[in-house]
């Protein structure tokens, strides 16, 4: 009688050959999530052409600017990694993107409104920019909450990688796209646009996203069999366990490089290429977009490769080839940039810099589900911090370093600070897990 009954996908007891790939629908949306969010932060290096003029706004103001984005992002990072573990992916990264779309859209308004009278239009743009950072912090640890719980082990620096790699899609398409829209309908639509775009991707989320395998109703027993785990019972977090494991702080300090050139280029790469290299406002945001998509095609390489080199040679080696390797040729990639005169072969090589800098994402994020898939988003997320305190000093020290010495010297210490991260690779070992301490849970 069994045999003759209506197959059921959730049921636990009935076999299936073939595994349902939910899981790829999930990182699919992860990636255009990823798309969404740094069109919402990328857009202003743009529009800020029209805006700082309009405002009156000086490059150093612009930099206190971009830097409480990063400021904001940089203290919900742990929070928002907590959430994604207590709450489950579904909830924490809808409510996000509810939230940062309603300030970007305010962004466009916000000198005309009472808070702009308050506090003067600099003043006004700092605290929803810093309200912006606090609702998009939640994003990547969530990915990462997401990515452990939807994919097997051997495939996690390249989901990470695919996900997070819709920041070069994002990033790519943002400058051209932008620029287009100000130079036609002003800079306030590009604003409102990215709003109504963020709000859209929170209700997709939202109707085709499940926080476990476990919950989602098109998920089969293969598919919840290749990812063999349940739901952990325990989520307390073990903070001293965190502060006694040294790779958790070499990982922390190696990121903060990475965070302080990536915003480099999501900064000040297109104000560099129309205001230094002579670029007009269009032709400067097509070719701005080329570290971004240099990034969308070595993100997901890199997590490949952590995969497959983890599988081969271990999860230390695995993760610190990559790492290593692709920071240190980053910034000689960078170097180069900064020196040539050659306006198009300054960006070949800048572009490169980029991708290889986003060539390492995958190391640096599996690594954390290494050393803890309990915890993975809460120490995505203290790691992501580190990145963007690097963040944080990069859009405004760049500027300042450019004023006094010249923008090959500015892009000089970006170069530096990469080789040193990939350089701090030496100490990182995820392969040893977190350090076992009596009484931690």
């Amino acid at each position: 009688m069994p045999l003759l009954q209506t197959a059921q996908p959730n049921s636990v007891n009935q076999p299936t050959t073939r595994p349902s790939r939910i899981r790829w629908l999930i990182l699919s949306l992860l990636f255009f999530v990823s798309v969404v969010t740094y069109i919402d932060r990328v857009n202003i290096s743009v529009t800020a052409r029209q805006m700082m003029p309009a405002y009156g706004i000086t490059d150093q103001q612009m930099g206190w600017i971009f830097s409480a984005f990063v400021i904001g992002y940089a203290l919900f990072q742990i929070p928002g990694g907590w959430m994604a573990d207590r709450f489950g992916a579904r909830v924490v990264l809808t409510g996000a993107l509810l939230w940062w779309s309603v300030c970007t859209a305010f962004t466009a308004m916000v000198a005309a409104s009472w808070l702009g009278g308050l506090v003067g239009t600099v003043g006004a743009l700092v605290l929803v920019r810093f309200c912006l950072g606090l609702g998009e912090a939640v994003a990547l640890p969530t990915f990462n909450r997401a990515i452990t719980n939807w994919f097997p082990a051997h495939a996690r620096g390249f989901g990470i990688g695919v996900a997070i790699g819709g920041i070069g899609l994002g990033s790519a398409m943002t400058p051209p796209i932008a620029a287009w829209v100000m130079v036609n309908w002003g800079w306030q639509t590009v604003f409102y646009l990215a709003s109504l775009l963020g709000l859209g991707m929170g209700l997709l989320w939202w109707l085709l996203s499940r926080s476990h395998p476990y919950e989602h109703p098109w998920v089969n027993e293969g598919e919840r069999a290749l990812l063999l785990h349940e739901p952990p019972t325990n989520t307390a977090v073990p903070w001293r366990t965190f502060r006694q494991t040294p790779t958790v702080w070499w990982l922390v300090l190696s990121y903060s490089c990475l965070g302080y050139v990536a915003y480099v280029y999501l900064s000040w790469f297109y104000l560099y290429l129309v205001n230094v290299r002579g670029f007009d406002v269009l032709r400067g945001g097509l070719y701005a977009s080329a570290p971004f998509l240099a990034m969308l095609v070595m993100c997901p390489l890199g997590g490949w490769a952590t995969d497959r080199l983890a599988a081969a040679y271990g999860l230390t080696t695995g993760r610190a080839v990559v790492g290593m390797t692709s920071m240190i040729l980053a910034g000689v990639s960078i170097a180069l940039g900064a020196c040539i005169e050659s306006p198009f072969l300054a960006i070949t090589c800048l572009s490169f810099g980029a991708g290889w800098l986003y060539f390492a994402i995958g190391a640096y994020w599996a690594s954390t589900i290494d050393l803890s898939k309990v915890h993975a988003g809460t120490l995505s997320g203290l790691m992501n911090t580190g990145a963007n305190i690097g963040g944080a000093i990069s859009p405004t020290l760049t500027p300042w370093l450019a004023n006094h010495w010249g923008w090959p010297i500015a892009l000089g210490v970006a170069a530096a600070i990469a080789i040193l991260g990939g350089l701090l690779w030496f100490k990182v070992d995820p392969g040893k897990g977190l350090t076992n301490v009596m009484g931690d849970p």
